[in-house]
């Protein structure tokens, strides 16, 4: 499917619909059912997209017929704040959903990438995330260069080393 998507970064008008995409972003194996989306106001999941528009914050979206569809974003951590994929406070935590009806549809993939060209003219060394070993995405990120850092039989924290 050809979809006419444009990639941009979000408006602040548009940042309180980081709600939908941080629920989105929660991990629910296939015949599961649906967790309430009153999860992401617990203090571990809220931090991802509390006050978002901070200094480091960076998020783009995926856009088709004015509608968002997908979104990633990043955001430090500090030691005692952390994030599922904290590896410290110098390592940018990247979170990403894409709305069920445009997944594996390339969606994904033009978000992560446009991301991490744009990470190139920031001085981070590195960035991160937390990925559920049977999310189809955990694939997505090693075709991207992401590497596990620590993993336990569930989930595992990724990261790739970023390149001037």
């Amino acid at each position: 499917m050809n979809l006419n998507i444009k990639i941009r970064e979000i408006d602040k008008s548009e940042i309180p619909q980081l709600n939908i995409f941080l629920y989105e972003a929660i991990y629910i194996p296939e015949g599961q059912e649906m967790i309430d989306k009153e999860i992401i106001n617990l203090p571990e999941l809220s931090r991802y997209i509390k006050n978002f528009g901070q200094e480091n914050d960076i998020c783009l979206v995926a856009e088709l017929e004015n509608k968002l569809i997908g979104a990633i974003w990043t955001r430090i951590y500090s030691s005692t704040e952390r994030g599922y994929g904290y590896v410290d406070s110098k390592t940018p935590e990247l979170s990403m959903s894409v709305l069920k009806e445009y997944q594996r549809k390339g969606v994904g993939t033009r978000l992560l990438k446009k991301m991490i060209d744009k990470f190139k003219k920031y001085e981070f060394e590195q960035i991160s995330l937390s990925v559920d070993l049977q999310n189809y995405a955990f694939g997505l990120y090693q075709k991207f260069g992401f590497v596990i850092f620590e993993s336990d039989d569930k989930s595992a924290i990724m990261i790739k080393k970023l390149t001037k």
